[in-house]
């Protein structure tokens, strides 16, 4: 497992906490619109492991949590006894995951090594195929992980980022449908950070007032939805 980023203080990636940001290289998904796609394509020069891990050290009692995010971080089979260090010196850890290992996803939570789940749903799984850049899609796996967060107890988000050209009114309700029950999730305003993989692509964002339509759909079967970057 190489890491290739390293934000060493962030008030926005753990809601309510100073965390460090930890990105690992690599993933399984090829998304257009994902804008981190120098560590997806491991472009970046590897960071020292060893080098994290004493940043972390020094930073104890001044920050309160680690994120792990990506790329996709549970690709790598290292990840367990990574964020176990991490825990083992009192951090609180927050997972960004794409939802494809819910194997390792359920072996985190009952181990009790992770505190907070930030899950991306592309779209209906319909057409998950239409954005994640492979036509074999784990499906089955995501769908799994979903359970898992909505069962385990554990504290957990899903996020969707609103991309015009993929996200409409039909896939909404379809979402909708799949959802259900869930307890939080986040639609998220699509930026053009400049680095995205799908460069040159046509892709714009939704427009807010579409944004509130797609919330209220899905609100019909989601305990809470909220706008985020709007």
């Amino acid at each position: 497992m190489e890491i290739l980023g390293l934000e060493k203080l962030s008030l926005v990636d753990f809601e309510g906490y100073m965390c460090a940001t930890i990105f690992t290289g690599g993933c399984n998904f090829l998304c257009p619109f994902c804008h981190n796609s120098g560590i997806v394509k491991n472009e970046y020069r590897p960071i020292d492991k060893a080098q994290v891990f004493e940043y972390l050290e020094s930073r104890k009692g001044l920050l309160d949590a680690v994120t792990i995010s990506g790329g996709e971080p549970t690709i790598h089979p290292e990840l367990v006894d990574f964020i176990k260090r991490i825990k083992d010196m009192g951090y609180l850890v927050k997972l960004d995951t794409n939802g494809t290992n819910p194997a390792m996803l359920s072996e985190l939570i009952e181990k009790h090594l992770i505190d907070y789940v930030a899950m991306d749903i592309k779209n209906n799984f319909n057409d998950y195929y239409l954005i994640v850049g492979t036509n074999n899609v784990p499906l089955e796996n995501i769908k799994k992980s979903l359970e898992i967060l909505k069962t385990s107890g554990i504290d957990y988000e899903l996020r969707t980022t609103l991309v015009a050209e993929y996200h409409f009114e039909d896939n909404i309700k379809k979402m909708a449908n799949e959802l259900s029950g869930a307890k939080q999730l986040y639609l998220q305003k699509f930026v053009d950070s400049g680095t995205l993989i799908g460069e040159g692509m046509m892709m714009n964002p939704v427009i807010k007032e579409v944004a509130e339509d797609y919330k209220n759909i899905l609100s019909s079967t989601i305990e809470s939805v909220e706008l985020r970057g709007y």
